[in-house]
């Protein structure tokens, strides 16, 4: 009995991916970095491992959650629940709650 719980154990620890599978899955996008409102009010750091920094004026960490990308459309989960979503209209244009940022 105990060899099987043993095996059984292993078998699911090896099924999960890694921290660094996970990174490099999600930093496989195009969009990983800063992004920010023409006047640097909003900025979003989108970081490899699939979380986000939001900064809002001098509120160096108003937001903090994860994403995900599909495609050219971006998903986020703020960890105090709240949901938004934006897209990607150019590589270095993003579309997200009515603003408008751009790669720095």
């Amino acid at each position: 009995m105990q060899k099987s719980l043993v095996i059984t154990a292993t078998l699911a620890l090896l099924s999960q991916p890694s921290a660094a599978q996970e990174d490099a899955s999600t930093a496989g996008h195009p969009y990983v970095g800063m992004w920010m409102t023409e006047d640097g009010h909003v900025r979003h750091e989108l970081l490899p491992n699939g979380r986000y920094v939001e900064a809002r004026g001098n509120r160096e960490h108003a937001y903090e959650g994860r994403y995900e990308v599909t495609g050219a459309h971006i998903e986020y989960w703020d960890d105090t629940g709240f949901t938004a979503d934006g897209d990607f209209l150019e590589d270095d244009v993003l579309h997200h709650g009515g603003m408008v940022l751009y790669r720095r």
